[in-house]
């Protein structure tokens, strides 16, 4: 089991922020905004085009679910979907508030937040998301 099915199965803790029966999103614990969730299906699957069209579709529709209660948390201009990295073998997409694209440039310094505005990012966006 990999580290991202480790945290969707609740092994690992994560800054939950929004989850169904087969998606998972959760803070990104380095993240290069406030708000950098990532959406992870549950089911390990480690390349996003290797889901089938019908689960690569409700994946993007949750998604779309998370990024407008990310907006609503934290406003601005547009959410990113940025879909990156071979670290994990996990299917992931990064979802991050910007207000230009600088704001997604992950070779810029990652944030670095306390636990407990790490916990409130998170609770404010699950908020928005049970709506």
């Amino acid at each position: 089991m990999d580290i991202f099915s480790k945290i969707a199965a609740g092994e690992i803790p994560s800054y939950k922020c929004a989850e169904n029966e087969k998606f998972y999103a959760f803070l990104d614990i380095n993240p290069v905004a406030k708000g950098h969730t990532l959406v992870i299906p549950r089911r390990e699957v480690d390349y996003i085009f290797d889901m089938d069209d019908d689960e690569l579709a409700e994946f993007e529709v949750f998604a779309k679910q998370v990024a407008v209660a990310l907006k609503k948390a934290f406003p601005c201009k547009k959410v990113a979907q940025v879909v990156l990295g071979l670290e994990v073998p996990h299917a992931h997409i990064h979802l991050i508030p910007m207000n230009s694209e600088g704001d997604v440039d992950f070779r810029k310094e990652k944030l670095h937040l306390p636990n407990e505005e790490m916990q409130q990012i998170a609770d404010k966006i699950l908020a928005e998301f049970s709506k």
